[in-house]
């Protein structure tokens, strides 16, 4: 299923790589593609402070700071973060009430981190590492092929 959601993201990358339609198209993509989820979509790094950006589902945090939560977390450590109980994981932000497990891969450009992809389930243990390892050949190719230098539009 990663494999054809990465072919379908380069797809849908042709012609315009700008990084707000491609990750409103990314947001909807893993809607559409992943079951027992209740929200997907991403935060933007700015200064010290991710902000929401395109997603789907419920209404979200606007920011979040670094290294607070699993965003944050995984923002300031750049690595994945694979949580099976939100309601375990220190300073958890809770969003949504529903949301039980969560998975968040950092976004790095040319070393330079600029934002996370983030998806929750109401489902506790819904990640699982084949899911980090295909969601992060996802982030791959936003990161590999989005125009990141142009500004978000």
């Amino acid at each position: 299923m990663y494999k054809l959601m990465c072919a379908q993201m380069e797809s849908l990358l042709e012609g315009c790589a700008l990084p707000l339609p491609a990750l409103s198209n990314c947001a909807a993509l893993l809607w559409q593609n992943l079951d027992h989820i209740n929200w997907a979509g991403f935060y933007l790094l700015k200064n010290d402070t991710l902000y929401l950006g395109p997603f789907q589902g419920k209404v979200a945090c606007t920011t979040i700071p670094m290294g607070k939560g699993v965003c944050g977390t995984a923002a300031s450590s750049r690595a994945i973060q694979l949580v099976p109980d939100v309601h375990q994981f220190p300073g958890h932000i809770a969003c949504d009430s529903a949301s039980n497990s969560e998975i968040v891969l950092p976004l790095i450009v040319d070393d330079r981190l600029v934002g996370v992809m983030d998806i929750d389930s109401p489902d506790f243990d819904r990640f699982t590492q084949a899911d980090a390892d295909g969601l992060a050949a996802l982030c791959c190719v936003l990161c590999e092929k989005v125009c990141w230098d142009d500004g978000l539009l």
